[in-house]
C-alpha cells in the first residue's frame, strides 16, 4: 500500500464521521429546547405532551439522518432540504444569528454527505 493512499483513507474516514457528528450535535442541541415545555404551571401531562412536540423537528432530523447514513447523497439532499425549511418554518432569516445556529449547520451537513458521496464513489473506481 502506497503512503499516498493510506492518507486518502484516513482523509476518507474522517470525512465520513464529521457530517454524521455534526448532524448529532445539532439533534442534540435542538433537542435541548424542548425542555422548555417543563416551566411553567401546567400539570405534568400536559408538559408531557408539550415535550414531544418540541422534539418533533429532533425526530424529522433523525430520520434524514438515517437516511444520510444510509444513501449519503439522498439524505444530503434530504438535510439541505430541511434546512431551508427550517429557515422558513422558523423565522431563522430574520435574524443572522438565528440563521447562522438553525439553518447553517444543517446546510453544512447536506453538503459535506454529498461530498463524501461523490470522493467514495471517485475512490470506488
Amino acid at each position: 500500500m502506497k503512503n499516498g493512499s493510506c492518507v486518502s483513507i484516513m482523509k476518507a474516514d474522517k470525512l465520513f464521521w464529521i457530517p454524521r457528528m455534526l448532524t448529532i450535535i445539532f439533534i442534540l442541541f435542538l433537542s435541548l429546547f424542548a425542555l422548555d415545555a417543563f416551566s411553567g404551571e401546567a400539570p405534568f401531562y400536559e408538559k408531557l405532551a408539550g415535550f414531544f412536540i418540541h422534539l418533533v423537528p429532533s425526530f424529522i432530523l433523525v430520520i434524514g439522518l438515517a437516511i444520510a447514513w444510509k444513501r449519503p447523497f439522498a439524505g444530503g439532499c434530504v438535510l439541505i432540504l430541511l434546512s431551508l425549511l427550517f429557515t422558513l418554518q422558523f423565522n431563522t432569516y430574520r435574524l443572522v444569528s438565528y440563521f447562522l445556529i438553525i439553518s447553517v449547520p444543517l446546510f453544512v451537513a447536506g453538503v459535506l454527505f454529498i461530498v463524501f458521496h461523490v470522493l467514495a464513489k471517485k475512490e470506488s473506481t
